[in-house]
């Protein structure tokens, strides 16, 4: 992926098709699928990769996985349509749509704040942005992952102690743009977001917690981050 965004591509489709020959189960394969498919070359050889990797996907239970599938039928369908193939194109437009606001993950999910909480308030959206000043959140975020959501309540804004509350949506959700398919195919940290309140059921007080020089690390990232937020 470095000589990728180095602009070395032939270096990296031939590190990602030795990660495809080493890969030792399906999750490492679907990874190593979706690579090689990026950086081909001919559209039909392309079509072939992007099929193998949502062939693999599908064999997947796994929530993170499951968010690529909207993506993945994305790129088959533009290589149709490459391919001069309406059809097959518009088959598999209608397959991404189907899975783009559906995530299949069934929690339990987390929030992290330092916002001292009771159990039945509602986190709601519209508060400003801990990432962005003067950005006004259109959604509220959550994450199936304890340890994502520490990373959010260590990362928030205030002087307060971190907490971590087990959330529950109370409407519909999706995939959070901001990460799903982006550096990696699907939805990694099992990022959400909803536009609907979230109802806080519990609290839990251990998480793997970053070091403070991983905290370090984190704020300089953000801090350099020059990307727009999709709100």
């Amino acid at each position: 992926m470095d000589l990728e965004e180095k602009g070395r591509p032939e270096q990296a489709s031939s590190i990602f098709l030795q990660a495809w020959n080493e890969a030792t189960e399906d999750f490492e394969k679907f990874l190593a699928a979706h690579y090689v498919a990026r950086l081909q070359k001919a559209v039909s050889d392309k079509l072939k990769w992007f099929h193998t990797a949502l062939k693999l996907a599908l064999k997947i239970d796994d929530p993170a996985v499951k968010g690529a599938f909207a993506g993945l039928y994305i790129s088959i369908a533009k290589c149709y349509e490459e391919l001069k193939d309406p059809v097959n194109a518009i088959k598999h437009y209608d397959l991404a749509n189907s899975f783009k606001e559906k995530p299949a993950d069934t929690g339990p999910f987390y929030h992290g704040t330092k916002a001292d909480l009771q159990v039945g308030d509602l986190l709601k959206a519209w508060h400003g942005s801990n990432y962005k000043t003067d950005l006004v959140m259109n959604h509220i975020y959550f994450t199936a992952l304890a340890s994502g959501a520490g990373l959010a309540a260590a990362l928030a804004k205030g002087g307060e102690r971190e907490r971590v509350y087990i959330v529950e949506p109370t409407g519909s959700f999706e995939n959070d743009p901001n990460v799903t398919d982006k550096k990696f195919p699907g939805n990694p940290t099992r990022s959400y977001r909803t536009q609907a309140p979230l109802k806080i059921v519990g609290e839990i007080a251990d998480w793997a917690r970053q070091t403070p020089a991983e905290l370090h690390n984190w704020r300089e990232r953000l801090a350099k981050n020059t990307g727009e937020i999709i709100n």
